[in-house]
């Protein structure tokens, strides 16, 4: 049973060559990030396996992979690049990794609020063109932060914040508890919290779920952050919020075009501060993601299936 790590970036490709060691001589490594669709038939050939971090996997090219029967998704966001039922019902098994990179999702979460709070970046465009753009900041001790979905990621986050004198509110779809964390209704956050952070899943259910109407909801002036996945947003209103300052900054690891397009709104607004959907980019998570594909691929090849 043959393996094929079909899009790694020179980062993933050693690390994946460090840690697979005589182990896992099956797994190959494909070490053109930049892969198409159409080329990965050609590609896989008649490997069992796919390790994709990037890449989109239409049905209709999956179709074509004679061989293929697993992949093992590096992340959670794995819809965002395919349809697993339907992949399911080709007798393709969708794997994802869940839980790899918690505390480094976390930080940036961490990161990107205070720079907005600041407004870091702002300040930063402007010293490089010779300008000197003093900002009023946002001080954070004493503030709350509503934490929308309540798995991992947002429990590090309110670790975090709980440590730095924030109130911590939360509101997750099934009921949690976190001595870090207050849970209330939707409606509570949203109309309560200085920082409002997304820490949802993305499916059917919840794309779009911070909609206009939603927005709307949130306190005048809040900060946005998203470390999840862009079409959680809805990115019209976003956009004009940020425009008429009811949102007053966003900060945003996660796009619905990736990369981000060049002539996007998000790039001319001066209330976003913009990070290249790299928050899980740290040695650590690194580490963790690639020893649990490589968990997939033993567990796939012991079952025999």
């Amino acid at each position: 049973m043959r393996a094929i790590f079909v899009d790694a970036n020179e980062t993933l490709a050693l690390v994946m060559e460090r840690l697979r060691g005589a182990d896992a001589p099956y797994v190959a490594v494909n070490r053109q990030p930049d892969v198409t669709p159409p080329e990965l038939p050609a590609l896989l050939g008649d490997a069992e396996i796919a390790i994709i971090d990037h890449t989109a996997l239409p049905t209709d090219i999956a179709r074509q992979c004679k061989g293929l029967k697993h992949v093992v998704f590096l992340g959670t966001g794995a819809r965002s690049y395919m349809n697993p039922e339907e992949l399911a019902a080709l007798g393709i098994a969708v794997h994802i990794i869940k839980g790899y990179g918690d505390t480094a999702v976390a930080e940036c979460a961490i990161a990107l609020m205070w720079a907005a709070a600041k407004d870091i970046a702002y300040m930063d465009r402007g010293m490089r063109d010779g300008k000197w753009l003093r900002r009023d900041g946002l001080q954070l001790t004493g503030k709350t932060i509503g934490l929308i979905g309540y798995g991992g990621i947002a429990a590090e986050v309110a670790r975090i914040a709980t440590g730095s004198g924030m109130r911590v509110l939360a509101w997750n779809r099934s009921p949690k508890n976190d001595p870090n964390a207050n849970f209330v209704g939707l409606d509570e956050l949203l109309a309560q919290s200085h920082v409002v952070s997304l820490h949802l899943l993305l499916n059917d259910d919840t794309r779009n779920f911070l909609s206009a109407a939603r927005i709307a909801q949130m306190r005048p002036g809040a900060i946005l952050i998203n470390t999840a996945r862009g079409a959680l947003v809805d990115e019209a209103a976003m956009v004009a919020a940020l425009q008429s300052g009811h949102i007053a900054h966003a900060g945003l690891d996660v796009f619905i075009t990736e990369p981000l397009p060049a002539d996007h709104a998000f790039s001319r607004l001066p209330n976003v501060t913009l990070s290249a959907h790299s928050a899980f980019r740290t040695p650590e998570a690194s580490d963790n993601l690639i020893n649990a594909a490589l968990e997939h691929c033993r567990r796939i090849r012991a079952e025999g299936r």
